[in-house]
């Protein structure tokens, strides 16, 4: 019985997801490559008689799109990272300058979770033998940072201009196979929603939330914000600046 339950204890493993900024990124860069491309695409069908212009449209708003996208996830990313760098060194000075009162923190810390001072003392002791152990345990506690991790920025920018490039291809891809742009139109709007349908299903089993959940409120706020956007790029098409 002993032994069953010692192989249990080794073989139970705890799964989480550890990849929530890559999603976070394929959700960017997918949810606005679906929408915006298919909105310029559609409010175009309505005014220019060929396809042709259309898929040339669509594919140059597609490069820019993504280009500008992962621009902008590359900045963020390095905006984090420079964020974290620069509240590490602060708090590398305090523990050195300050000492008594980043000991203070750490009992407050640890009284948010019931834990007395003397129940606390230990624990400070074995961190401040560990200056670096202490700076890290303050970041994630104090400030709830996390480090980023390396090329992070260069990573992030290149996700969410790939996962751009590939949402947008699918309401563009109609306007390429049918020759009339009403037709191309129609199916558009149709494996646009079965993409989003499809992506928010599998966002929502990688990130826990439900697969049903996931695919259902990414239909409805896709699907919202690309007749939103198809409604604007028709009146613009219709009444031109």
């Amino acid at each position: 019985m002993h032994t069953h339950d010692t192989n249990a204890l080794h073989s139970h493993e705890e799964k989480h997801f550890q990849s929530s900024a890559t999603v976070r990124d394929v959700v960017i860069g997918m949810s606005d490559g679906l929408t915006v491309p298919f909105a310029l695409a559609a409010g175009l069908s309505g005014a220019v008689g060929s396809n042709h212009i259309i898929v040339l449209a669509g594919l140059a708003e597609i490069v820019a799109g993504s280009i500008a996208m992962g621009l902008g996830g590359y900045l963020a990313a390095r905006g984090d990272a420079e964020h974290y760098a620069s509240e590490r060194r602060r708090e590398e000075r305090e523990i050195v300058e300050r000492t008594m009162d980043e000991e203070e923190e750490i009992y407050t810390i640890f009284g948010e979770y019931g834990v007395t001072r003397a129940e606390s003392e230990p624990v400070l002791y074995a961190l401040k033998r560990q200056p670096k152990a202490w700076v890290d345990f303050m970041m994630r506690f104090e400030l709830g940072l996390e480090e980023p991790a390396r090329h992070r920025a260069s990573q992030s920018a290149l996700v969410i201009a790939f996962s751009y490039i590939a949402g947008g291809c699918i309401p563009l891809l109609p306007y390429i196979l049918f020759a009339a742009a009403g037709a191309a139109l129609h199916a558009s709007v149709l494996i646009t929603l079965i993409a989003l349908f499809v992506f928010g299903a599998v966002k929502g089993r990688l990130t826990g939330a439900g697969t049903w959940k996931g695919a259902l409120q990414t239909t409805l706020i896709g699907g919202l914000a690309a007749a939103v956007a198809y409604m604007l790029a028709r009146a613009l098409t219709a009444h031109p600046l």
